[in-house]
């Protein structure tokens, strides 16, 4: 028995006083309205309407069943008003994750854009470098830069990075400029460790192998170093724009190759993406560019390679 149609069946009855009325307005014949009723009775185990040659009368089970079904009715539409506003205005808790570094270069400002136009949103935003389960651990979106692993997630990119060499004017004055790759082999390497992950360099063709006074699994810490001549570092672009365009790191090895970033958004496959998730996402795409934003301060328009 379909309950919730026998339900609503019922309350048309009750409402109209009317087998005949209640069949005109759910487009249903009088011999199923009755039928559908009868069910609803017997799966009850009581009599909610008693039937007379000339009007219908509720029995005293049958009032206070519709004074529940009402109500139960009246829930559902509150509930299915509520969700169809959801999925096209921006409301309720977006649930962010992102990479500590960019996210706070990058991504917290336009949360707080997104939010100051858009009053009667939540925002919970999670910046840590490892890779969260957006379903296990209930975020709407996460950002996620370079390679990704297959899931069954949605992947939007967004725009990418790149990543640079550079290193102060200080080191370059002291120890010179590396003429090509294998040069790094006899400089002062800054290198970024990420878990058990080595600290190799990554390059367009194949990785390289360098040494160096420090690995750190911040790219922060690196930037720092870098600026105070402890050696070279290889960063992503928007790590280093701000140390470039100052003068406080100068990118070497601009000739060779690069190796391109991808930043995509990634959210759980749904069939209707709430207006929160969807517009939160565009906003990023069109603030952050291709070429991105970072790299555009510093003359960088150009693709880089994969």
């Amino acid at each position: 028995m379909n309950q919730l149609e026998h339900l609503v069946t019922f309350v048309r009855v009750a409402e109209l006083g009317s087998y005949t009325q209640a069949a005109q307005a759910l487009d249903l014949s009088r011999t199923r309205v009755s039928r559908q009723v009868m069910a609803l009775e017997a799966s009850l185990g009581a009599r909610l309407i008693q039937r007379t040659t000339r009007r219908l009368h509720l029995t005293e089970a049958g009032e206070r069943y519709l004074a529940r079904a009402q109500s139960i009715l009246q829930a559902l539409d509150e509930a299915a008003a509520e969700v169809g506003q959801g999925t096209s205005d921006v409301r309720g808790q977006l649930r962010v994750n992102g990479p500590m570094s960019f996210g706070t270069r990058y991504l917290a400002p336009l949360v707080a854009q997104f939010m100051l136009a858009h009053p009667a949103l939540e925002v919970r935003l999670d910046l840590n470098d490892r890779r969260v389960d957006l379903l296990e651990e209930g975020y709407d979106v996460a950002i996620r830069i370079g390679s990704l692993p297959d899931s069954s997630l949605v992947a939007r990119r967004l725009t990418r990075c790149r990543l640079l060499f550079c290193a102060s004017p200080d080191y370059l004055a002291t120890h010179g400029e590396p003429e090509s790759i294998q040069a790094l082999a006899h400089h002062r390497c800054l290198r970024y460790r990420s878990g058990q992950n080595t600290a190799d360099w990554q390059l367009a063709t194949q990785p390289i192998s360098v040494r160096g006074p420090l690995e750190s699994n911040n790219g922060d810490v690196l930037t720092h170093a870098a600026e105070a001549g402890l050696g070279i570092a290889q960063q992503p672009s928007f790590l280093v724009t701000e140390s470039i365009a100052s003068g406080r790191l100068v990118p070497i090895l601009i000739d060779e190759p690069t190796v391109r970033l991808d930043v995509h958004a990634l959210y759980p496959a749904r069939r209707y993406l709430p207006a929160k998730v969807e517009r939160f996402v565009e906003q990023l795409s069109v603030a952050w560019g291709d070429p991105p934003i970072w790299e555009q301060q510093i003359g960088l328009s150009q693709p880089a390679q994969q």
